[in-house]
C-alpha cells in the first residue's frame, strides 16, 4: 500500500467536515436544507475523497470516458475550489431569500396596519 500524501489527507479532512457539516444541518431541520441537498453534498465530496484516496480510480474513469493523462491534483484542488464557491452562494442566496420574504411580510402587516 502507497503512503498517504498530504493533499489525501487535506480532502479527506475537508470532504468528512463537509459531510458531516452538512448532516448537521439536516439533522437539525435548519431552513433550507432538504434531503435531496444533504445526498448531493455527500456524493460531491465523497466523490472528491475517494479520488483522494483512491488516486487510480480516477484514471480508470478518465479511461472509460477517453481521456488521458493524471492530472488528479489539478483537477482536485479545482473541484474543490468550485464546490466551495457554489455552497457559499446558495447559503448567500438563501439568506438573501429569507430577508426579502420577512421584509415583505413586514411591508405587507404594515399595510394592512394602515
Amino acid at each position: 500500500m502507497n503512503s498517504l500524501h498530504l493533499y489525501q489527507i487535506a480532502i479527506t479532512v475537508l470532504a468528512a467536515l463537509m459531510i458531516f457539516q452538512g448532516t448537521k444541518k439536516f439533522i437539525q431541520g435548519k431552513q433550507g436544507q432538504t434531503f435531496l441537498k444533504l445526498f448531493v453534498r455527500i456524493v460531491v465530496w465523497g466523490g472528491m475523497a475517494l479520488i483522494a484516496l483512491f488516486p487510480d480510480l480516477s484514471n480508470f474513469l478518465a479511461q472509460i470516458i477517453g481521456l488521458q493523462g493524471n492530472i488528479n491534483a489539478v483537477i482536485m484542488v479545482g473541484f474543490i475550489f468550485i464546490f466551495l464557491i457554489i455552497f457559499k452562494l446558495l447559503s448567500a442566496i438563501e439568506r438573501l431569500e429569507q430577508q426579502l420574504s420577512e421584509l415583505t411580510r413586514k411591508d405587507s402587516l404594515e399595510e394592512i396596519k394602515n
